[in-house]
């Protein structure tokens, strides 16, 4: 319940007063009559009239107290929200070539440590439909444009280096696959995250070409590079002749072609990025988050009930009533 003018209430505080001053001069105010003895008067007891000859006073104050909350104005408030969600379209390539699995990212490698910093990412989006789309030597799609975040995040967990499909880095070949994911798309922004530690190496379609797409569809990417250039162990697992593995390592050396994923975004109006440690990548994503606000327009409409004339009605009623009484079947002596 709210009030339109709740300044009338204050018109309870000199009733308030005048009910407190009538109270302590009660005594003041009772009518007297001599009499030889009371004794007779208090072995009749009391009537059924002299027990409510008090009626039409509390009749008289409920009914200006009524009346005065009439005049503050009580309403009842019927608020309706509607709320107009404009989301992003969003498909997150992830490279899951052999040299994700170096060991210079925490948790444990540069593969598990870009899948928890996209797990949180996709915690953190409210109403954009989210893709995951996984290359090597080649590349699919892992996870369609949804909204379904579980089944997202299922899958992302599940992601494994490429051991089913052809080694080596098709950059080519996932951002076209990526963008094949959002041409058909609706949404008033369309964004590949591109996340890759190696130069491309395999796959049917050159990068440019498949930037030009991307292009031609008004689609941004975002370009991550990940991990540190240069020599590196690569951790293997080899039979230990017990029926169990021994985890080895070998020298690779890796290579980020940053001048391609400079081009990816610029040309597209996106963002290149180079992750070199866990925080960095999850800054990355930080500030791709806050560049890609999901918009929400909220509209509220309140509608009000007066509720003020069910006071004064009864207000009324109760002022009548106790005046009525007052001077008929409840009148005092003289």
């Amino acid at each position: 319940m709210t009030w339109a003018s709740l300044w009338a209430l204050w018109f309870l505080v000199p009733l308030a007063g005048v009910l407190v001053w009538k109270y302590l001069h009660r005594r003041k105010q009772r009518p007297t009559v001599q009499f030889s003895s009371v004794a007779l008067l208090r072995e009749a007891g009391k009537t059924l009239r002299s027990r409510l000859v008090v009626l039409p006073e509390i009749l008289k104050i409920v009914g200006i107290v009524l009346v005065i909350i009439a005049l503050a104005r009580p309403q009842r408030a019927d608020t309706k929200i509607k709320r107009n969600v404009e989301g992003i379209d969003i498909v997150i390539s992830l490279d899951i070539s052999d040299s994700m699995l170096i060991e210079d990212m925490k948790p444990e490698n540069r593969l598990e440590a870009s899948k928890v910093i996209i797990r949180d990412f996709i915690k953190g989006r409210i109403s954009d439909r989210i893709g995951l789309v996984v290359f090597s030597g080649e590349s699919y799609t892992r996870v369609p444009l949804t909204l379904d975040y579980p089944l997202l995040q299922a899958n992302l967990a599940a992601v494994q280096t490429s051991r089913n499909i052809k080694m080596g880095t098709a950059i080519g070949v996932s951002l076209a696959n990526a963008v094949s994911r959002l041409k058909e798309s609706t949404a008033k922004s369309r964004v590949v995250i591109f996340l890759t530690d190696g130069e491309n190496n395999s796959g049917t379609i050159d990068p440019i070409t498949a930037l030009e797409i991307a292009k031609g569809f008004g689609i941004k990417i975002y370009s991550i590079g990940v991990g540190r250039d240069g020599q590196a162990q690569l951790p293997i697992y080899l039979d230990d002749g017990r029926g169990g593995k021994v985890k080895r390592y070998r020298p690779i050396h890796s290579k980020i072609n940053e001048e391609l994923l400079g081009r990816m975004a610029s040309e597209t109006g996106g963002r290149s990025y180079r992750a070199l440690d866990s925080q960095a990548l999850a800054n990355v994503f930080r500030e791709i988050d806050n560049l890609e606000k999901t918009k929400i327009e909220v509209n509220q409409f309140t509608r009000y009930a007066e509720l003020y004339p069910l006071y004064l009605k009864w207000g009324l009623l109760a002022l009548l009533l106790g005046a009525f009484l007052s001077r008929t079947l409840l009148r005092r002596g003289p």
